[in-house]
Parts: structure tokens; C-alpha cells; sequence
């Protein structure tokens, strides 16, 4: 999810050290949140995620993915691109070598999951806002008439961090669900105000939002669906996430393992149309 914020994996240019964050904190002084012990799974029925890079699905609805596989619902992942572009050390890791990994990785947090359907839809990394949109919208429209999804999740409009390929495919998958007469439920990834509150601090230290984005914030009693992992769920999403070593390392390194399990612990999706989306 973190593509183009900066790849805290292979050539990680951010704390050079590898020693924890510090700041306005201080080290060792990042937010902490008790762990959760309750867990809201919703029923999603089929289950389609769409995103943009590999990564994206883990971080946002690696939890929602889980609950609907122990629940014996399908789920289908389609991915837009490989995330070739995910790396500050390009000669060390050019777009092919990266691409290699990073299907690997994908393919192993998916299997933490129990999900085995995964799509990738050929783009090029950081190119998705010049794609040709009806040759997209016409990919996503035919995975929705192939799945038939009783529910599809993707980024909202704006991005989630404001990475313009998120937003674009955001777009497309908004548009080939108008298109295939909006039969499934469409949920956008959301964040809530007690998760600003409880996290700001650390995602403006780590820079997680591009120039000029306007993340998401849903209140609680707007969302169509909330996962709360349990101690199952978060050890999964965990599995999950930490396959994607090449972007996640570094990452767990600078703000400690205990904070990064708990740091995206709740999924929160909001319905397109409420808060302003688009329906």
C-alpha cells in the first residue's frame, strides 16, 4: 500500500540506521493500543478485492479476506500491477528482478489466508493513471461478470494515502460496478477519527499520505462494515502482511513489531454512495 510513499523493504530510504523511529515521540514511544479481543466478521458473501499493488489488499482487508474464507465464502484478489516501481534502490532492484519478487510475496500472503484466486492485471507500476479507462473498466466489468461478487472492496476516491494509481483504479472498479448494474455491494476502505487519533502522529512521521491527500475518515455509526481482529485474525493479517518482506521489513524495524500488529488491527469499510463517495 505503501508504493511511492517510500518502500521500507529493498533499499529502504528512510532511517538509515534501521533503528526504531524517532521524532516527536522519542524512541520507543509510539502510540500503543491494547490488544483486541473481539472480532466483528461480516457477512460479505462472494468476495472480490481489487487494488492496485500487492500489499494494498493485505494492509486494508487481509482481516475481511480471512472471516470470509473461515466462513467458506470465495474470495477473488485481482491486482493491477506487479509493484515493479516499489523500491528506493532501483539498480539494485530493477522493475523485472522486483516484479519476480513481489509475485512470490503475493502469492504467499494470499495462501496465509486460505485464498488461492488471484488475478493480475498486467499494468505497469505508477502508470495506471495513463492506461486507456475503458480497456480497464472493461477488465474490471469482466471480472465482475466472471466472479459474480455479492461483495467488491477497492480503495475510495481518494486513494486511501492519495497514491494516484490507487485512485484511479478506485475509479475504474467504480465505474464497471455502474456498469454490470451494481448487483454486488461496492465497500471502499475507510479509516475512522479513533484511528487518526490513535495513529496520526505515527502515519505523519512515516509520511504515509502524498501532498496534497485528503485520507479517508468515516464516523463509526457511516460504516457498512468493521473488522475488529480477534487474536486469529490478527495473527493471519500478521502472516499475511509480513510475506510481503520486501516492503514490510524495514517497516516492522522502525516502529517495532507489537505497534505494526496492532497499528492496522481494524478494517473499516464504507458503502460507496455514504460520506460523499461516489455511487
Amino acid at each position: 500500500m505503501f508504493d511511492g510513499v517510500e518502500s521500507w523493504g529493498v533499499g529502504f530510504r528512510g532511517s538509515s540506521t534501521g533503528r526504531p523511529l524517532r521524532g516527536r515521540f522519542g524512541e520507543g514511544s509510539l502510540p500503543t493500543v491494547a490488544a483486541m479481543s473481539t472480532s466483528t466478521s461480516p457477512r460479505t458473501g462472494t468476495l472480490l478485492g481489487v487494488w492496485a499493488h500487492p500489499d494494498d489488499e493485505a494492509f486494508l482487508s487481509a482481516a475481511l479476506m480471512a472471516g470470509a474464507r473461515r466462513a467458506g465464502e470465495r474470495v477473488v484478489v485481482a491486482t493491477a500491477t506487479r509493484g515493479e516501481q516499489g523500491t528506493s534502490d532501483p539498480v539494485s532492484w530493477p522493475p523485472e528482478r522486483l516484479a519476480a519478487l513481489r509475485e512470490r510475496e503475493q502469492s504467499r500472503s494470499l495462501a496465509a489466508l486460505g485464498v488461492t484466486d488471484h488475478r493480475w492485471l498486467g499494468h505497469r507500476d505508477g502508470d495506471l493513471p495513463r492506461v486507456r479507462r475503458a480497456v480497464a473498466v472493461d477488465q474490471v466489468a469482466g471480472l465482475i461478470d466472471e466472479v459474480r461478487p455479492d461483495t467488491i472492496v477497492t480503495f475510495g476516491p481518494d486513494g486511501m494515502t492519495g497514491h494516484a494509481d490507487h485512485r484511479t483504479v478506485s475509479s475504474w472498479v467504480t465505474e464497471a460496478w455502474r456498469e454490470t448494474g451494481r448487483a454486488s455491494r461496492l465497500w471502499y476502505a475507510t479509516l475512522t477519527p479513533s484511528f487518526h487519533q490513535t495513529w496520526g502522529p505515527l502515519n505523519e512521521e512515516i509520511g504515509l499520505w502524498f501532498e496534497g491527500a485528503h485520507p479517508p475518515v468515516t464516523p463509526e455509526e457511516s460504516l457498512a462494515a468493521q473488522v475488529v481482529c480477534d487474536e486469529v485474525l490478527a495473527e493471519l493479517k500478521d502472516r499475511s502482511l509480513r510475506a510481503h518482506a520486501s516492503q514490510i521489513d524495514g517497516l516492522v524495524a522502525m516502529v517495532g513489531e507489537e505497534r505494526f500488529r496492532s497499528w492496522w488491527a481494524v478494517e473499516a469499510f464504507v458503502a460507496a454512495g455514504r460520506n460523499g463517495s461516489p455511487a
